[in-house]
């Protein structure tokens, strides 16, 4: 029976795209260089709500998430900066909600900048959430449109497959063993 090499087996990577108010998931499974959409959703909550209550919505319905479709890993923007420090601390509590359930899950996190996500989908790092959202579209054959904060995930999760794909394509490059050193005109015996 031939061995199945590594790239074959199918990798199935959570896309988060965090925010209080609304926070986007995606999931895409890839099979050697083909990738294929698996599922999305957002998470709501309405701004009047307790924060309390909107983190524990988001926690809850991201552990669902990674119960239903067993991810390999989560990946997610890392975030520089924000408008003002409210802002901030808001979704810092939200990417502390995700990265919370990806542990209780005991599923490893990768984190992005929002520059490497969109670069990995839309070939320019600075790209509009519209210019994201048409992409994913087209990416994963989707139909449907997928509301922004969903593409944003999935664009995090096909971000992680790129990266993954290149180090292990610079990896398989790479000599299996250390070769020693020799001064020149020398040889190895």
């Amino acid at each position: 029976m031939a061995e199945q090499t590594e790239e074959a087996q199918p990798r199935v990577i959570l896309g988060i795209d965090p925010g209080t108010v609304v926070t986007g998931w995606g999931v895409v499974q890839a099979i050697g260089s083909t990738l294929r959409h698996v599922g999305h959703g957002t998470v709501n909550a309405s701004p009047a709500e307790p924060q309390a209550k909107r983190l524990s919505r988001i926690y809850q319905a991201l552990s669902k998430v990674l119960l239903e479709f067993h991810p390999d890993s989560v990946s997610l923007e890392r975030v520089f900066f924000a408008r003002n420090v409210q802002s901030a601390l808001k979704l810092g509590q939200a990417r502390g909600v995700a990265l919370l359930a990806a542990a209780e899950h005991g599923v490893d996190v990768h984190e992005y900048s929002a520059v490497e996500i969109k670069s990995a989908v839309v070939g320019f790092g600075h790209a509009t959430k519209q210019q994201v959202q048409m992409m994913i579209g087209s990416l994963l054959r989707v139909a449907d449109r997928v509301p922004v904060d969903a593409a944003d995930a999935l664009a995090a999760a096909i971000c992680h497959l790129n990266r993954q794909a290149f180090e292990s394509r610079v990896a398989d490059a790479l000599p299996k063993r250390a070769t020693p050193l020799l001064p020149r005109g020398t040889s190895a015996r």
